[in-house]
């Protein structure tokens, strides 16, 4: 994973222009405030910056360090009292390794030559300035008040700090020819230095997270210390970086309608899914093209995806394009504090993904009923829509936001439409309690199919899109009769606030034979007074439902249905549900 997330960074790079390629030694970071001193270091004014990105020296993590000219203000100005001290000794420290530059004179001379006009005028005028730490917590830089440049912007500055990157290196280097656990080549030294920050990950911290950290002797191993455990070297963990922080940044804003017909500017990622608050898929290829088959899981077009599935039938799917020797690779991931977890991983060729995403759909295609159209069409449930089925619900109606299974859910569909296999049980499990509860709707009916048919081993039946005809498993005949006696109460008695589905479906689920015979005994008094208001409909509705109990003995139902079988009465259910709803018997 690493290794191809490595490639990913390299693409990245590769694909940038001259002017924005910058040495590893150097990075944008974000500046907030400028300290605006004269030539001898006497402090001028603070100058309010938007946020805006500079070149400055390049640091994997803060912890013991300090970066040249552009910090906080704990670290520039003391700011903090005893707090801060440590941290301000590091900043000086890294001024004094740079301090024979002629560009650093004033900066010196503020902190030293000068002290009472420079740092400690300015360490009392920014404790007026900014009572409000959220306007203190950016980046502070330094700038002469005659020169529109940043000091550490200046050209021989950043050269200075290339060239004592530059040098480590080297020095790093002859002393170690270890190759890299990723490109297996010695040209970069493997450090014991934080890789990078991971940053926009689910459930993370807002400064970012780290894939890979040896920061406990219990991690260790071989006489090595900290990540150089990893042996990842310093280009591969730089990219590796880049490259996972760019799938999660990913994409453009674009404009949207509310509800209310207003417009509304949201933010779309490219490589990125989410799967609830705390979890987040990314995906991309290997030449980081876009793949427009991953849109059909989150938006499926029937008509797109009637073409997919006939091209991957007829075997026309083999165009040029799939051809190319191309991987699509995907990794879900949590925060777990400052690490990252990684949750799921999937490496397949664009071809095989293709096929996988066309099977999916006809797993999940299942027959609804359109009120409005009055036709009854293939419906194809969005992946996130299959697993918000499982969602607990509050007593509002509203979803849980503190299920979890929403995302696990999730995780592990995804895995099943990109790798073809098999959700796991508890999945079906989880989905009949919703059914139970809320009822079975298209989505749940889509997803249960999909569990059966994909487990399914020799001899059992698969489930159909619609309504199924001749051999049928008898909890799948169960679902039809319930959904037939439901009608039958319906036509009786009209609307009720507890029918027999809300005070029987689990019964019946779970214990056919004790729960049918006082389903039957209760349709006796519905068809009673059925005959009596609408004796035709009654005749119709009787004849319907004997057509349905001659394939199972009503005599001899089974004392309870296992949890497959309960699945197959859900979809029985639905199906016959369907069918009625459209005019049929």
């Amino acid at each position: 994973m690493i290794k191809e997330l490595s490639e990913l960074g390299k693409t990245i790079r590769a694909g940038k222009t001259e002017s924005e390629l910058v040495h590893d030694a150097i990075k944008k970071e974000p500046i907030s405030i400028e300290v605006v001193i004269a030539n001898d270091g006497s402090f001028r004014e603070f100058q309010l910056v938007d946020n805006k990105l500079t070149d400055a020296e390049a640091i994997t993590a803060k912890k013991g360090k300090a970066r040249l000219l552009l910090d906080k203000a704990e670290e520039v100005l003391c700011y903090g009292g005893e707090k801060s001290k440590k941290k301000h000794e590091l900043f000086l420290d890294k001024l004094s390794k740079y301090q024979e530059l002629p560009e650093l004179i004033p900066v010196m001379a503020f902190y030293k030559q000068n002290k009472v006009n420079g740092v400690e005028t300015a360490l009392e005028k920014f404790m007026s300035a900014f009572p409000d730490e959220k306007n203190r917590k950016g980046n502070i830089g330094f700038r002469i008040e005659s020169e529109g440049n940043r000091i550490h912007e200046k050209a021989e500055i950043l050269k200075k700090v290339i060239a004592v990157y530059e040098t480590t290196q080297n020095a790093l280097l002859s002393n170690s020819q270890k190759n890299c656990s990723v490109c297996g080549k010695s040209d970069y030294p493997a450090e014991d230095i934080p890789h990078g920050m991971i940053k926009r990950v689910p459930d993370g911290q807002s400064s970012g997270c780290a894939l890979v950290s040896y920061n406990e002797n219990a991690f260790e191993s071989y006489d090595l210390k900290g990540n150089n455990n990893s042996s990842i070297c310093t280009n591969c963990a730089k990219t590796y970086v880049e490259g996972l922080n760019w799938l999660l940044s990913a994409g453009n804003e674009i404009s949207i309608k509310t509800k209310k017909g207003k417009d509304k500017k949201e933010f779309r990622y490219s490589n990125r899914k989410n799967f609830g608050s705390d979890t987040a898929m990314v995906f991309w290829t290997r030449k980081n093209k876009k793949v427009e088959e991953i849109d059909y899981l989150e938006a499926p077009n029937p008509a797109d995806v009637a073409r997919l599935i006939d091209a991957v039938a007829s075997g026309t799917e083999r165009d040029g394009r799939y051809l190319e020797p191309d991987q699509f690779y995907s990794c879900t991931l949590s925060g777990s504090a400052a690490r990252i977890a990684v949750r799921d991983w999937i490496e397949t060729s664009l071809f095989d993904f293709r096929r996988s995403i066309a099977e999916w759909f006809q797993d999940i295609a299942i027959a609804e009923y359109d009120r409005d159209s009055e036709i009854t069409q293939t419906h194809y449930a969005r992946l996130y829509d299959l697993a918000r089925s499982c969602q607990r619900k509050n007593s509002d109606g509203s979803y849980d936001k503190d299920d979890p299974s929403l995302a696990r859910v999730a995780t592990n569909l995804w895995n099943a439409a990109l790798r073809n296999t098999s959700p796991p049980w508890w999945i079906l499990a989880k989905v009949i309690q919703r059914a139970r509860l809320d009822g079975v709707t298209a989505d749940r009916a889509a997803l249960i199919k999909l569990i059966l048919n994909r487990h399914i081993s020799g001899g059992d039946i698969m489930i159909t899109e619609k309504i199924m005809e001749g051999s049928r498993p008898v909890a799948y005949i169960c679902g039809q009769i319930f959904a037939k006696l439901e009608s039958i109460q319906y036509a009786a008695l009209g609307d009720r606030n507890a029918g027999i589905r809300e005070r029987y479906f689990t019964y019946a689920m779970t214990s056919p034979a004790s729960a049918f015979g006082r389903l039957f005994n209760l349709n006796s008094k519905h068809f009673t007074k059925l005959k009596s208001d609408k004796p035709g409909l009654a005749v119709t509705l009787d004849k319907e439902l004997q057509e349905l109990c001659k394939d199972v003995d009503i005599y001899c139902f089974p004392s309870a249905f296992s949890l497959e079988q309960q699945g197959q009465f859900a979809i029985g259910y639905y199906h016959q549900r369907q069918l009625q709803f459209s005019g049929g018997k």
